[in-house]
């Protein structure tokens, strides 16, 4: 009998590993960076402007050496004061790990709705974006041709708290964070559809109405594409601000 359950319980153990394989552990990575970027919103009529945002990042040791480079103008059409879309065309440079030479080039086509709202002692930014992803191929540290294609969508939700008074004017000292949810779409995405999370917390000054600037703290929780392996970034984020409105003003006098 104990031969017949020995033998049974080899037969059950055997079945629960083939039909339950193990689950990789997952690994955690850590590294620091140094983001720097700008933002400008111009309106050029009341439906039309363009949207160009630039940033340049850095890596080890928050500036130990260059991480990417991205620039991003757009097209805007303005549905509302508060509201608008944007479509326009991303620029990228990934700069290569430590020890290869290589820097890969991407292009994305992307397109957003962006939209805010103004409290007593509160504001809030939202956008919802789509971009279409096009990233060279290398292979062992070499350009091979042709790109692969992804898409990913991005939410935004950010608030914003006046430090003094209760609204965001000239001149006032504020509190803010936010938090950016990535999700990566395509037929070449098959572990990590949950791509990464950006979360910011800071300070920023509002110079005028049409300027302000951000520093603070970003953790950013990123899956690879091997579906196991995580990186966490802890960055210093250091943003401008930067909204121009171009509209010929209305001079007429009225009796």
């Amino acid at each position: 009998m104990r031969k017949v359950a020995a033998f049974t319980l080899f037969l059950i153990l055997n079945f629960v590993q083939i039909a339950f394989p193990q689950i990789p552990e997952k690994e955690l990575h850590h590294r620091e960076q140094l983001w720097l970027g700008y933002f400008n919103q111009t309106r050029l009529t009341d439906k039309f402007g363009f949207w160009i945002d630039v940033h340049y990042r850095m890596t080890d040791n928050f500036v130990g050496r260059p991480f990417q480079f991205l620039f991003r103008p757009a097209l805007t059409y303005f549905i509302k004061d508060n509201l608008r879309v944007n479509a326009g065309y991303v620029l990228a440079k990934h700069f290569p790990p430590e020890g290869l030479s290589t820097t890969r080039t991407e292009h994305r086509a992307w397109q957003q709705i962006w939209w805010n709202q103004k409290y007593t002692g509160l504001s809030t930014l939202q956008w919802l974006r789509l971009e279409q992803r096009f990233n060279e191929r290398i292979l062992n540290d070499v350009k091979n041709e042709g790109y692969n294609y992804t898409f990913r969508v991005r939410y935004n939700f950010s608030f914003f708290i006046p430090l003094k008074g209760t609204e965001m004017k000239a001149k006032t000292p504020f509190a803010a964070v936010t938090n950016e949810l990535f999700l990566n779409f395509g037929d070449r995405i098959t572990y990590n559809t949950f791509d990464q999370n950006r979360f910011f917390t800071g300070v920023g000054y509002q110079f005028s109405s049409h300027l302000n600037a951000q520093v603070g703290y970003m953790n950013v929780y990123q899956q690879e594409a091997s579906g196991t392996d995580y990186m966490m970034t802890h960055a210093i984020r250091f943003f401008v601000f930067h909204s121009l409105d171009l509209r010929k003003k209305d001079t007429t006098i009225r009796n």
